[in-house]
């Protein structure tokens, strides 16, 4: 496995620790790698008035955006219930649609279990036909 990959899913297993998930249980990690390698992660983070809830590729895409990054390669996501992940997780659609915002269509959604365990989709892939600012010129 590459390297680079490798730490990605690591950092998503472990950022995933860090998730405040008191009602669902399902705690997510995520792992953005950006275009110059930076590695941005995120968790989600849960509220009782539900809509201020944000899940974590929406949290690393946010932290790496307030640093100035904009050009993204991929996403590594680690979510569920109990202490490790026993199912692949999958991006929202209103992560789907930040996705699109800042990506192009190749940018890559890894799905994870652990590290032997990981499946790799595209963003037109999971967001065909996408709303995106291409479409607002």
């Amino acid at each position: 496995m590459e390297k680079l990959l490798e730490e990605l899913i690591e950092k998503a297993l472990e950022v995933r620790n860090n998730s405040y998930a008191p009602y669902s249980g399902y705690r997510v990690g995520a792992a953005l790698q950006t275009e110059d390698d930076a590695i941005f992660t995120g968790c989600n983070v849960e509220n009782a008035a539900y809509t201020p809830t944000i899940c974590a590729e929406r949290t690393a895409f946010f932290k790496a955006v307030s640093e100035g990054k904009r050009k993204f390669k991929r996403i590594a996501i680690a979510g569920g219930r109990g202490e490790m992940p026993n199912d692949y997780a999958f991006p929202c659609g209103v992560c789907r649609q930040v996705m699109a915002e800042f990506c192009d269509g190749d940018f890559e959604v890894i799905a994870v279990i652990d590290k032997e365990h990981y499946k790799v989709f595209t963003l037109d892939e999971l967001l065909p036909k996408r709303f995106d600012n291409v479409n607002l010129a």
